[in-house]
C-alpha cells in the first residue's frame, strides 16, 4: 500500500489510468496520505488480497482525492466495528465526491466481530439501501458464523467481473461467472450435492477449487442409494487443474473421487488430508468404478513420510508431494 501511495504523491499529476494490487496492509500501520488532489486520474482499479482494517484511512481518504474519476473498481475484505458497508456508505463516503462517475463496479465484503455488535441489519434491509444506486444489478448477502463468531455482508455489482470468489456459503445467490477461474467455498453448515452443481453451473470456467467444510452432509445416505438413479444430474468441472479438499469433511472428499456422476478431468491436482484419504479409500483397498482416482496428476498431503508401497499402488500413476509444495506452485 506505501507503494501505492508513493506513486499517488503527485509525482505524476499526468496519470489517467491505474490498476493497483494490494497484497496486504498490516492492521497496526497507520496510513498516512498525501493531500495532494489527483485531478487527472480518469481510471482507477483497487483490489486488496486480504483484509482491510482502516477503510476509512485507507481507502476512503485515498479516493476523495480523484475529483474528476470516471470509472472505480473496488475489490475489498473490510472489518469493521459497527455497521455493514452498504449503499449509503459508499454514497456519502465516496460517490458524492465524485461528480464524474458514471462507471462503478465493485466487490465488497465488510465483516463485523459478534463481540462488536449484537443486531444485524437483514439482507433485505442491505438491498434496500441499493435502489437508487446507478448501478448493473447489486447483489447482496449476508451470512452469520456463530461458531467463529463474526457476520458478513457480501455485496457486489453484477455481471461481475473478478476472477476469483471467496467465501461462497449456502446462502449463494447463484448467477453466472464466467470470468471467475478461483472459488473458494466456506460454511458452517453442510453442502448438499445440489450445492456443487449450482456451483459447476455458475462457474463454468473454474479452475481452482477450496472447500472449507467440517460439516457432514445430511443427504449423503440419500445419493448413495440413488447413485445410479437417472434423476441425478451429472456435475461437472470440466476446466478444473486444482482441487483443495485439505480441511474437509471426507464426505466431500468421497463426492469428488467415487460420486459416479461427479466429472472431474484428468490431469488434476489435488490436495488433501492424508487420515481422510485413508478413510474414504478404505485404507486404499477401495477399487470400485467408476471413480476420479485415476485422473489425478498429483496428490499433496501431510507428512510425506506415511507414503509406503499400498499407497503407491493404489496411486499407481499419480506423482505424490508433500502438501507445501500445492502452495509453491499455485
Amino acid at each position: 500500500m506505501r507503494d501505492c501511495l508513493d506513486l499517488l504523491d503527485g509525482r505524476f499529476d499526468q496519470l489517467r489510468v491505474l490498476y493497483v494490487t494490494v497484497d496486504r496492509i498490516l492492521p497496526w500501520l497507520e496510513i498516512q496520505h498525501d493531500p495532494k488532489l489527483l485531478p487527472n486520474l480518469r481510471i482507477f482499479s483497487l483490489c486488496f488480497k486480504r483484509k482491510v482494517y482502516h477503510f476509512d484511512k485507507s481507502i476512503v481518504s485515498l479516493l476523495r482525492r480523484m475529483l474528476n474519476l470516471e470509472e472505480l473498481h473496488l475489490n475489498i475484505i473490510v472489518k469493521c466495528n459497527e455497521k455493514f458497508i452498504d449503499s449509503d456508505t459508499l454514497m456519502k463516503d465516496i460517490i458524492i465526491y465524485m461528480p464524474r462517475l458514471y462507471k462503478f463496479t465493485f466487490n465488497i465484503c465488510s465483516i463485523i466481530n459478534h463481540c462488536d455488535q449484537t443486531n444485524f441489519p437483514l439482507n433485505e434491509h442491505i438491498e434496500k439501501t441499493f435502489e437508487y444506486l446507478y448501478n448493473n444489478e447489486i447483489i447482496t448477502c449476508i451470512d452469520h458464523f456463530q461458531e467463529e463468531g463474526y457476520s458478513q455482508c457480501h455485496i457486489y455489482s453484477y455481471p461481475y467481473k473478478w476472477k476469483v470468489y471467496n467465501n461462497i456459503t449456502n446462502n449463494f445467490r447463484g448467477g453466472l461467472f464466467t470470468s471467475v477461474t478461483q472459488v473458494l467455498l466456506y460454511d458452517e453448515h453442510p453442502f448438499e450435492r445440489e450445492f456443487f452443481l449450482q456451483i459447476a453451473q455458475s462457474f463454468p470456467f473454474m479452475k481452482e477449487l477450496t472447500i472449507h467444510n467440517r460439516k457432514a452432509q445430511n443427504n449423503k445416505q440419500l445419493i448413495k442409494s440413488n447413485n445410479d438413479n437417472q434423476m441425478l444430474s451429472i456435475i461437472e468441472y470440466p476446466n478444473l487443474t486444482r482441487l483443495d479438499l485439505h480441511c474437509t469433511h471426507n464426505d466431500y472428499v468421497e463426492l469428488f473421487l467415487f460420486d459416479r456422476k461427479m466429472t472431474l478431468p484428468n490431469n488434476l491436482h489435488l490436495c488433501v488430508d492424508y487420515q481422510l484419504l485413508k478413510k474414504v479409500t478404505y485404507n486404499f483397498t477401495r477399487y470400485t468404478t467408476p471413480n476420479n482416482c485415476a485422473k489425478l496428476a498429483t496428490l499433496y498431503f501431510y507428512p510425506v513420510d506415511q507414503i509406503n508401497e499400498h499407497v503407491k499402488k493404489y496411486f499407481s500413476h499419480t506423482c505424490i508431494r508433500c502438501i507445501s509444495d500445492f502452495v509453491l506452485r499455485r
